[in-house]
């Protein structure tokens, strides 16, 4: 039986797999036309397995195409003489395992050439080239890179210049008569000479996330093979959370598929998705752990991506920005429809508060009153109570006063989000339910979504900006309640304004009750008043 697969490249025999129909479609489209053309994305995101789907297409066409497939990523600390000697032994190999599948003889010609070619720089990988075009009886050459970031750079600049070259060059057949190249930086990210690109011939491809028709598709391969259904909403739900980022939409599946222990004759509900999603946010898989490494590799990135999570007038997404541009290449940031920064994803967005939150913010005593705890915010059948559990809040920033400036590593700005987290999540995983964010991933709001004993609760926060912003936030909340079949909503605006007014307020809008907070939050210590 096939599984999901995280572990590299997917292919059909043992895993489920998206087809990708039109990209691929597009992509050897491109090849046939002689391109040469980038694909870069981050890790993670399915390149490698796009490129041997397209390596198949190529070669099931017969011996028109001859798909030579290589991998820079062990060349990084190679000296220039055995970089190319290492491509010259990869070519070669390359070129005799396609005739051997094929189950065919290389002409003599052919046979002569691999044995006696040795490639020294980026000269002789020219004549290389055009060598083996003269030999190759009518195939035409499709060199495809993966990893291409593992070039040395001693040798970048040259070899690219020489790619270039082949293209530009008049001779026939040309050779490569097409060229792939997938990393994760694009061509001009890399750090080549500081120049004119080298290699301003290319062709960019975007090999984008999964769409939630994708998503279905996936699904409903192993539904079809094993007869266990996915519900309608739990695929939303896995699209919405993962934004169809690859290895996290196949890591959700194979915790419900293989790790939870669901009968095969039950359909995998809500409830199931809410048990994987704890699992998922509290493991230390490869993706997640990268994400938190890249967004630690600069001490700006936290103010930055606060600011574009929690802002209304957002950040343009402009990759001639360096920290959009590095932190769209970790996959952390993407273009939202309004050309604006979003956090890639709701999971994303979750685990860079978490990565950002203080581990102890000396206030956790504090959250609620002397002898009560979380559970005397549950009704007797079990619901919660969110209007007391929020009053509370409220009541608790305002016991805590100028206390919460003195929380270790948090920009003031952003405390009152940073605790109204934490109050929340402890409250959640104490009462066994479970707490993610939801789209949108920008623009001011930050969604927290809380399942708990079947029942969801919507909790929308943002800044004090303006009475009119704090008017139109209750109508995209009751808007956002309506998508979602929620009766109830809870909005929660923290003010930093010098003369705050604090608001507590429930009122009906378009049948739905809006509960609305404006919580004041200190901006010195009384002290600092004094000496003014």
């Amino acid at each position: 039986m096939r599984r999901f697969g995280t572990q590299g490249p997917v292919n059909p025999e043992q895993h489920y797999v998206v087809p990708r129909t039109e990209e691929l479609t597009e992509f050897i489209k491109r090849v046939k036309e002689g391109r040469y053309i980038v694909i870069f994305a981050p890790r993670q995101t399915g390149k490698t397995t796009f490129f041997y789907a397209a390596m198949d297409i190529l070669a099931s066409e017969g011996p028109t195409y001859l798909p030579i497939h290589l991998d820079f990523e062990a060349y990084k600390n190679l000296a220039p003489s055995d970089f190319y000697r290492n491509l010259t032994e990869d070519i070669r190999e390359e070129i005799e395992n396609i005739y051997y599948n094929r189950e065919e003889e290389p002409s003599e010609m052919l046979r002569d050439f691999l044995e006696n070619t040795t490639l020294t720089d980026n000269v002789s990988m020219l004549r290389g080239f055009r060598a083996l075009a003269r030999v190759l009886e009518n195939q035409q050459v499709v060199l495809l890179i993966d990893e291409f970031d593992g070039i040395p750079l001693a040798v970048m600049s040259d070899f690219l210049y020489a790619l270039r070259r082949i293209y530009v060059s008049r001779t026939t057949p040309r050779c490569p008569h097409s060229l792939g190249i997938v990393g994760v930086k694009s061509i001009a990210q890399l750090n080549y000479d500081r120049s004119v690109s080298p290699f301003n011939i290319h062709d960019d491809f975007a090999l984008p996330n999964f769409t939630l028709a994708q998503v279905q598709e996936l699904f409903g391969q192993y539904t079809a093979e094993v007869g266990q259904a996915f519900a309608p909403e739990v695929t939303e739900a896995i699209h919405k959370q993962t934004g169809g980022q690859p290895f996290l939409v196949n890591r959700f599946a194979q915790i419900l598929t293989e790790e939870m222990d669901i009968p095969k004759t039950e359909t995998i509900t809500l409830a199931h998705f809410s048990a994987a999603h704890i699992q998922l946010m509290d493991e230390n898989n490869t993706n997640l752990t990268h994400l938190t490494t890249n967004i630690r590799r600069n001490p700006r990135f936290e103010n930055f991506l606060m600011r574009i999570a929690l802002y209304e007038e957002g950040v343009p997404f402009n990759l001639r920005n360096e920290l959009v541009n590095e932190l769209a290449t970790y996959g952390v940031l993407a273009r939202g429809t309004d050309r604006m920064c979003k956090i890639a994803n709701p999971i994303y967005l979750h685990c860079i508060l978490q990565a950002f939150k203080p581990v102890v913010n000396g206030l956790e005593n504090d959250y609620f009153p002397e002898d009560t705890d979380g559970f005397q915010y549950l009704t007797s059948d079990g619901q919660i109570q969110m209007e007391r559990l929020l009053d509370n809040f409220r009541d608790f920033i305002a016991r805590a006063g100028f206390r919460i400036l003195q929380v270790p590593e948090t920009p003031q700005e952003f405390i009152g989000q940073h605790l109204l987290f934490a109050y929340l999540e402890q409250f959640v995983n104490g009462v066994n339910g479970a707490m993610y964010m939801e789209v949108p991933t920008g623009r001011g709001r930050m969604d927290l979504i809380i399942l708990h004993n079947q029942r969801k609760y919507v909790v929308e926060t943002k800044i004090w900006r303006s009475e009119r912003g704090y008017a139109d936030g209750k109508q995209q909340l009751a808007a956002y309640l309506a998508t979602e079949g929620v009766t109830e909503g809870y909005y929660v605006v923290f003010d930093h304004r010098e003369a705050p007014e604090p608001r507590t307020e429930t009122e009906t809008i378009n049948g739905l009750t809006i509960r609305s907070y404006v919580i004041p939050v200190v901006q010195e210590r009384p002290s600092a008043k004094i000496k003014q």
